[in-house]
């Protein structure tokens, strides 16, 4: 097959189907948008200058404000990052005054963390700037719209738990 071919018949089977919804459609370009934005924002994080906290920071932060002191390992695991990489990031956050570690009470080799007032109050500003955001953004977005939104998020949330090609996953499961 002629290099031509084969890159119309890729084009052709990656093309959308002539009978898939519009709404479908725009649903799955909105996703992919979303998507991207979010990565852009997580890269833009690594030119933070300072005492500026990434992204992936201050999810850890998080963490530590909702479920009080942690280990490593188990913000690691909330995160969904290495326990390496969690311990890397708290040196940053226990250097800049963010978080303080110290040994378990129970287990002597472990390091549990906890915010600082200063981490509690980069928590509470930096949650105000996002709904602050939110709000602004979703201002004439009524609320059975917003019931609408969480019900498909929800189901996206399932299909990427999901293994592919796994029948009868969180995509087709009704929902309330």
């Amino acid at each position: 097959m002629a290099a031509t071919d084969t890159s119309r018949k890729l084009k052709a089977e990656s093309a959308p189907a002539a009978d898939e919804a519009p709404e479908l459609l725009a649903l799955g370009l909105a996703f992919r948008h979303l998507l991207r934005a979010v990565t852009r924002m997580r890269g833009r994080d690594t030119h933070l200058a300072g005492a500026e906290i990434s992204h992936a920071q201050f999810e850890l932060l998080i963490e530590l404000d909702e479920r009080g002191e942690l280990s490593a390992g188990e913000l690691a695991l909330a995160a969904r990052i290495s326990p390496a990489t969690a311990t890397q990031m708290l040196d940053g956050l226990a250097e800049s005054g963010h978080v303080e570690r110290t040994r378990s009470d129970s287990d002597r080799r472990v390091v549990m963390a906890r915010l600082t007032p200063l981490g509690r109050a980069r928590v509470e500003a930096k949650r105000a700037a996002w709904r602050e955001r939110w709000e602004r953004a979703l201002a004439d977005v009524s609320p059975r719209e917003m019931r609408a939104a969480t019900k498909v998020m929800q189901r996206l949330g399932a299909v990427f738990q999901e293994e592919p090609g796994e029948p009868g996953g969180g995509a087709s499961r009704k929902s309330a």
